[in-house]
C-alpha cells in the first residue's frame, strides 16, 4: 500500500491517509478483507505520529472502508457500492455548496462555474487515464 504525503499541500495528514487508502479501495486496488499496515507500521513508514494514523483508521471504520479486528488489525470491508456512492455525492454536495457560496460572493455567473467544473472534470479525468 502506497501512502504519499505531501507536506505543503495544506491538507491536514490525516485525511490525505484517509483520501489515499479510500482511493484504492474504490479502484480495486484493496479488496475486501485486505490488511491494513498496523497504525505503528504505518507512522513509522511515513515518519509522523501514530495519533495520526489512529486518526485516519478511525474515520476510515467510521465512514465504513475498514472494520478492525481486535487484536488482529484493520482490513478492508465489504462496501456497497451504492451506498458509497451516496456518500461521495453527499460530500460533492458539500463542496459545490461552498464553491457557489464563493461564487456569489464573487458575482461569478452560474456559467462561468459550470466552465469551470467542466475543464476541471476533464483535466482530472485526463490525468487518471
Amino acid at each position: 500500500m502506497d501512502i504519499i504525503i505531501n507536506n505543503s499541500s495544506g491538507v491536514p495528514i490525516y485525511e490525505q491517509i484517509e483520501e489515499q487508502i479510500k482511493q484504492q479501495i474504490m479502484s480495486g486496488e484493496l479488496s475486501e478483507g485486505d490488511a491494513l499496515p498496523s497504525m505503528r507500521v504505518l507512522a513509522k513508514d511515513l515518519k509522523i505520529s501514530i495519533i495520526t494514523t489512529k486518526r485516519a483508521y478511525e474515520d476510515l471504520e467510521r465512514d465504513g472502508y475498514t472494520e478492525s479486528v481486535v487484536g488482529k488489525g484493520s482490513f478492508v470491508k465489504g462496501i456497497n457500492s451504492e451506498l458509497l456512492k451516496e456518500n461521495m455525492r453527499y460530500a460533492i454536495e458539500e463542496y459545490l455548496d461552498k464553491a457557489v457560496d464563493k461564487a456569489l460572493l464573487g458575482k461569478i455567473s452560474r456559467e462561468e462555474m459550470e466552465e469551470m467544473l467542466r475543464l476541471i472534470y476533464e483535466e482530472k479525468a485526463e490525468g487518471n487515464r
